[in-house]
């Protein structure tokens, strides 16, 4: 007989729970309905035993474009422990950009939300491979397809795991192809537990008793961890929101389910606080700790967070690629303004564009080494050599780094400029700017001056009520005293609102191309 390794990322999350004596114990909550650690055990093997009996086999793959609700953690357990391969899509997409992806990933079956159905459903006809649509939601599904909760419900609640290897892919992530195509990124089975193990306990600290509330969704990275394989790896709880995280929904949420632990990215955190009407509201009456990244958190949000409610927001960095965050500030350790340090089990480097180490203070790419890290991109082949070199990932961001080993985020590498010989990191000219009493946010890129000259450009996003006479020479003026003359922005363009992904983060490059 051979004896192969075997491990399964979604069995352990849940046995993990029941063994321990947390059957009865709340895992998550929605809108609708709450179940237990024993129910969403079920629940998820019903879904199992549902993808089996429409013929999907292990390493078969399945798109899911679903809400957050308790059907999410369900049906993307339930697919692992089957051995199939669920692939979260971000759910404000184009129907366009789901078609590519259920095209390039071919997946034989999609799990859709009921109310995002019907914009999918005129181009599934022209996906081949596509063999089952699964509707997730409302009384009834359209005709051609399978209704989830009555077909899932016919189900045992039995199912033999199957046996997998501690790496093969467990699940794919999609890249935000903010830049370029989307990447499928794979998975293995040993990684959710591994981020949860060396950040969510080893930073956070995450225990038990717990409650978590994430804004950003389970199928992005960041979501994934907070909302599912953190809470899950100790037993804590989780609060889905399936609808947009606005800053009044939030505030609600907060105050109704009073969360330990709360998630966001830092676009949010600054709408929260920047909201008037929102100025007096209490929050979380629990809350300990707040976890901010997507992108760096601006000094001033977390100051002006911390003094209105108490509670640190840990600035952290991940990626879809690494899974989860690797480089983070800590309780207690909290320098805003910094990225942290490097979390314990993860090992950073700065490298020059010759791939050398840079000195202290110098500005270098960051490579990562990491338990965690995809095994590649699906078809993609030279973008996974560029990325994925050995033991290390290329994340494409810029920092410097102390004497202490505390990090600095700079920018992306491909947003880093040079003025006068000197580089010049978008970010650090956007939260100064931001740091003036009138900014919301702002984004910064490089622009040519009559000279063909290189210098920052601004494109800033005013608070309500902010006065717009004489702005522009005192922001200029606000910035040089803040990081030095050089880098203040020669140009201000005042603008409602700045170009993001779903995570938040600026598309500087379709500022450039305005």
């Amino acid at each position: 007989m051979i004896n192969l390794p075997i491990y399964n990322a979604a069995a352990d999350l849940l046995d993990r729970n029941i063994m321990a004596g947390r059957a009865d114990k709340v895992a998550f909550i929605d809108p609708r309905r709450q179940v237990t650690y024993a129910q969403l055990g079920g629940e998820a093997r019903q879904a199992a035993n549902l993808m089996e009996s429409l013929g999907l086999r292990r390493e078969d793959r399945i798109v899911m474009v679903m809400l957050d609700t308790i059907e999410f953690p369900v049906v993307f357990l339930g697919a692992i422990l089957a051995g199939i391969v669920p692939i979260p899509l971000n759910t404000a997409l184009a129907p366009d950009a789901h078609a590519y992806m259920l095209a390039d990933s071919r997946a034989k079956a999609l799990f859709v939300a009921a109310p995002l159905h019907a914009a999918l459903q005129p181009l599934l006809a022209d996906l081949p491979d596509l063999e089952h649509v699964v509707v997730v939601g409302e009384a009834e599904a359209p005709a051609g397809t399978t209704h989830f909760a009555t077909a899932a419900a016919r189900q045992p609640v039995e199912f033999t795991t199957m046996a997998t290897h501690p790496e093969e892919p467990a699940f794919w992530l999609y890249s935000s192809g903010s830049t370029g195509t989307p990447k499928g990124a794979k998975h293995v089975h040993t990684s959710p537990m591994a981020t949860a193990r060396l950040y969510a306990q080893g930073v956070l600290g995450i225990k038990e008793h717990d409650v978590c509330l994430s804004a950003a969704k389970l199928f992005f990275a960041y979501g994934l961890g907070n909302a599912l394989s953190f809470p899950m790896s100790v037993g804590a709880t989780t609060v889905l929101n399936p609808e947009r995280p606005t800053p009044a929904l939030m505030y609600d949420l907060l105050e109704k389910h009073n969360p330990t632990l709360f998630f966001a990215v830092p676009t949010l955190y600054a709408a929260m606080l920047g909201d008037p009407a929102l100025a007096k509201r209490p929050g979380s009456r629990r809350l300990h700790l707040c976890v901010s990244a997507g992108e760096a958190l601006p000094a001033h949000i977390g100051t002006t967070w911390k003094s209105r409610f108490g509670v640190d927001i840990l600035d952290g960095v991940g990626s879809t690629e690494l899974l989860h965050i690797f480089l983070s500030n800590a309780p207690g350790e909290v320098v805003y303004g910094t990225s942290g340090v490097a979390v314990e089990g993860y090992d950073l480097r700065l490298v020059d564009e010759k791939g050398a180490e840079v000195a202290p203070g110098e500005v270098g790419e960051l490579l990562v080494r990491a338990p965690s890290a995809a095994e590649g991109y699906w078809n993609q082949r030279e973008k996974s050599r560029r990325t994925f070199e050995g033991e290390w990932t290329r994340t494409g961001d810029k920092y410097t780094r102390d004497a202490s080993g505390r990090y600095t985020y700079c920018g992306r590498t491909d947003d880093m400029f040079k003025v006068s010989g000197q580089w010049v990191s978008p970010f650090e000219v956007e939260s100064a700017l931001a740091g003036h009493a009138a900014v919301l946010e702002a984004a910064v890129i490089a622009e040519e001056d009559d000279d063909g000259l290189t210098k920052p450009k601004a494109f800033v996003v005013l608070k309500q009520g902010a006065a717009r006479d004489g702005l522009e020479d005192a922001l200029k003026e606000h910035v040089k005293g803040a990081i030095g003359a050089w880098k203040y922005p020669r140009w201000i363009e005042i603008v409602e609102s700045l170009p993001k992904t779903a995570t938040g983060k600026i598309q500087r490059f379709k500022l450039r191309g305005g």
